[in-house]
Parts: structure tokens; sequence; C-alpha cells
């Protein structure tokens, strides 16, 4: 069986630290490991519509800002097709069928979408296309017989739902569609890393975001005001690391290096933590530290997303092509679904046959 990836986002907004820690960064290093057969990285608007179906121009204009991000980040048009969720009519028609395998039931039990609709307090009114994009997703992910989905945590929940509605297809129609397996971070911060005001997680709405495309002054300001110890109020105070983001952020991106380059009072992060938990090392000189660890990350990244924003046709024409090779690979589980189902009324030759001879003799 080929090995294949499927993941995507939402274009709400340009995509920040958290987004990339979670999933982006390690999505390159799949993309560069030589172990899949396909990757297929989706922009998916469709389902940004499902909560902002009044305000369509913010996903339009969020598109080209997400594919910047993807390409800057180190996705490679060469090795992974890139596409625009809604331009794949086949996931529409997948996720038409798929809601006869799911009960109502089942997807209010969903502690993900539990969690979404008190999000954006939809709980006296939920949108049906908000209530039902678990079986979006599962159409998303079976469309291109994902293997692998490179998720956090908090979508767990919904990887289990695609793999209970495959079950049930698969056993009233045949086996045709494929079981995915979820991918999370192998880094535990990685897989929810907190707003700058030390917030749970990293938001657009909450306004506690590190962008990949702020520019080194704009990082800097937002590490300056950062949230870590507020009973740490002077040097000699002992401080505590547990709720401190900034070594939240520390333990997702230093390494060992860093300290030698920028911080040579200390051989590694470790020795750095307990200093501060004793007392005696104040909260700018660890700042300091990671607005440096975080420049050395985030540089190349800017300007490769300098390069491309000089073409930005050429940035469309990638989204195109990733479009028609998904769109391509899509026509196909399509098609067998259709079979499988024996719903493909012009195609089966037999069908047709039959019924001649059912009305002729």
């Amino acid at each position: 069986m080929s090995k294949i990836i499927l993941t995507g986002d939402r274009p709400t907004g340009r995509l920040h630290l958290g987004h990339y820690v979670g999933s982006l960064r390690r999505r390159v290093e799949l993309q560069n490991s030589g172990e899949f057969d396909k990757i297929f990285i989706m922009i998916a608007d469709a389902q940004a519509l499902t909560d902002n179906f009044d305000n369509p121009g913010k996903i339009r204009d969020n598109i080209i800002e997400v594919a910047l991000d993807y390409l800057s980040a180190g996705l490679d048009p060469e090795k992974t097709n890139i596409f625009i969720q809604s331009e794949i009519n086949e996931l529409t028609e997948l996720s038409f069928y798929y809601m006869n395998l799911v009960t109502v039931s089942r997807l209010q039990r969903n502690p993900t979408v539990k969690a979404e609709i008190q999000l954006r307090n939809f709980e006296t009114s939920i949108p049906v296309g908000f209530f039902t994009y678990p079986i979006s997703q599962a159409a998303d992910i079976t469309a291109f017989k994902a293997t692998v989905v490179p998720v956090g945590v908090d979508q767990l929940p919904m990887i289990e739902q695609t793999r209970e509605i495959v079950n049930k297809f698969n056993s009233t129609y045949g086996e045709v569609l494929v079981e995915p397996e979820a991918l999370i971070p192998d880094n535990a911060v990685c897989c929810r890393l907190p707003g700058t005001d030390g917030k749970a997680k990293m938001s657009k709405s909450l306004g506690n975001c590190i962008y990949l495309s702020d520019t080194p002054e704009e990082v800097k300001k937002k590490v300056m005001s950062m949230y870590t110890d507020p009973t740490h109020l002077k040097i000699t105070d002992p401080g505590k690391l547990e709720g401190n983001t900034v070594f939240t952020y520390l333990d997702a991106f230093c390494k060992d290096e860093h300290f030698e380059k920028y911080c040579p009072d200390y051989k590694n992060l470790q020795e750095m933590k307990e200093h501060y938990q004793r007392g005696g090392l104040g909260d700018v000189k660890v700042k300091k530290l990671l607005i440096n660890v975080l420049e050395d990350e985030l540089a190349p990244i800017r300007a490769r997303r300098a390069e491309y924003e000089k073409d930005i046709p050429g940035v469309y024409e990638i989204l195109k092509k990733g479009t028609e090779a998904a769109h391509v690979e899509a026509t196909k589980t399509l098609n067998e679904v259709r079979a499988a189902m024996r719903i493909n009324y012009f195609e089966d030759a037999e069908l047709i046959a039959s019924q001649q001879k059912k009305f002729n003799g």
C-alpha cells in the first residue's frame, strides 16, 4: 500500500508559531524524508466558511497568506501538492454519502466538536455545516486514501471519527476506503503552544500570536511582553517554570548550540532552568535568548517568503497545479465509492444489460 499524507489548515489568517510547531515543521520533515509516495496539503477554505459564511472575503484574502506561509516554511511544490479544498467538488459528494453513516448523537459526542462549539458560542444555534465538519474532514482524508494524517492531540477525536466512517463504509459496501493513522508531534510542548499571554492556546482572535511573517521588531516586542512568573519580582527571587511561557517556547525551539552561540554561561536549557528556579536569573536575559532562538528559526522563513511575494501569480499557479493533481486522485476515489455503492448507473454495463433483459426477455 502507498504511504500518503493528507493534512491542512483553515485560511482564516496568517499562520503562527502554534501552527508551525504543531504540524507545519513536521510536514516539512516528512516531505523531505522520502518515506511517502504522495503528500497533499489542503487549504481548507470550505471548512473555514462553516463559521465564516458571512465573511467570505476573509477566507478569499487569506488563501494566499496561508500559501505563502506554507512555501516559506519549506513545503516544496515539486514534492507536495498544495490545493484549495473548495475546488475539489468530489469532496462535497463524498461528504453527502458519508452523512448516512453517522448519527447525530455520535457527532454530538465528538469532544473536538463540543469544544469548538463552545469556543464560537454556537451552543444555542449551531450551523449544520459546522456541526457536520467531522464528516467533511473524513471526506478530505479518504478522498486521497491518506494513510497518515499529522495532527495535534486536540484533533485525535476527528481522526477516530474518520476511522469509524471508513469501517462503516467498508463493512457495508466493500473494502474501498483506507483507514488513516494520526501522527502527533513527538515533542509534548509542540502539541499545544500557549499564547504569548500565557493562555492555553495561541489564537488569532485573542491577539496572542507570533506569526511566521512577523518582522524581527514585532517578534522582539511580543517576546519582551510575554507572560512569565508573576511572583518573580526581583532577579534574586526563585522563579517558577510551570506556566512560564518563555520557558515553554524555549522547550519547543531551543537547542544546545543556541547556548554556545548566545548564552555561553550555560551548557543547555536545563542548566538555565535550574538557575532560574533557585534565583539569580532575570526574565530579561531569558527573553533575550528566546528572541535570538526565534530569529534563527524565522529568518530563513522570512527570506523565502520575500522571494515568493515577488511573484504572486506564480504562487497561484502552484496552487492550481496542486489542485489539479488533487482532483485526479479524488475523482478516482469517488468513482470507486460510487461503484461500491452501486450508484454508477451509466458506467455499469451489467446493470444496463440486466434491465434490457428484464423488459425484453
